[in-house]
């Protein structure tokens, strides 16, 4: 069976269910929101940085991409929704890497748009205390953003495939990112900066000292991503429908 047809397929479950569309507009209205009001709040702060401040929404818009992935996926689980899927593609690798397209392609798309509008959005409230950053710096965040979101996305998806439960994977990804990155974070060491959240989000910041850089770190949160998916992709092959 040919890949363009299941995908189409995938990507029509997506764009006709409301609660997917609602997770990328709450993406995009949050993320964006959120970092102009940071913009205009922000620069009085010691350890002010102006790249990150463009991108400061990241932090609660990554939860709409977290629910998009995981709903996308918990789907499936309803209704006996995933053997109709598997009756019609057999292959179950096929079908599976036709869903995660159909994920990271939208969620890329929106986590793009999301980072331009944000980083046009919050540079208006920061005003003269943007004008030191490069060209580059803010390309290098508004890509990275995008791809970030993508990856978070990705994440959940696969955990949520191995778990078979949207509401489950929710529940262990939401108080993992905002618990163990913003309250236990800074007094777990050099481990926390691994972690997929953190690692990704230093492609947000104009200066890093950490053991990661933008990029490196950037490949860690898609080593995370790929150990999920590849966690989920084994478990759909051995579990019955």
């Amino acid at each position: 069976m040919q890949f363009a047809p299941v995908l189409h397929a995938e990507w029509l479950k997506i764009r006709t269910l409301r609660s997917l569309l609602g997770a990328l507009a709450v993406l995009f209205v949050t993320t964006t929101a959120f970092s102009a009001l940071a913009g205009a709040s922000s620069t009085s702060e010691p350890e002010f940085d102006p790249l990150f401040t463009t991108q400061f929404g990241v932090f609660l818009g990554q939860i709409a991409a977290i629910s998009f992935g995981a709903m996308a996926v918990s789907a499936e689980f309803h209704n006996g929704a995933l053997r109709l899927s598997l009756a019609a593609v057999p292959q179950r690798g096929h079908w599976f890497a036709a869903k995660m397209t159909a994920i990271a392609l939208p969620a890329l798309a929106v986590g793009l748009l999301t980072a331009l509008a944000s980083l046009f959005s919050t540079r208006a409230t920061l005003g003269p205390a943007a004008d030191g950053l490069t060209t580059g710096e803010q390309a290098r965040a508004v890509v990275g953003c995008g791809i970030y979101l993508m990856l978070m996305a990705l994440f959940a998806a696969g955990l949520a495939t191995l778990l078979r439960s949207g509401v489950t994977t929710l529940s262990l990804l939401i108080p993992f990112i905002l618990i163990v990155s913003f309250v236990i974070g800074d007094a777990a060491g050099t481990a926390v900066e691994f972690m997929p959240d953190r690692a990704g989000q230093v492609i947000l910041q104009q200066t890093y000292d950490g053991p990661l850089g933008p990029w490196s770190g950037l490949g860690v949160t898609a080593l995370w991503a790929a150990a999920a998916l590849l966690a989920g992709v084994w478990r759909l092959r051995r579990r019955d429908a």
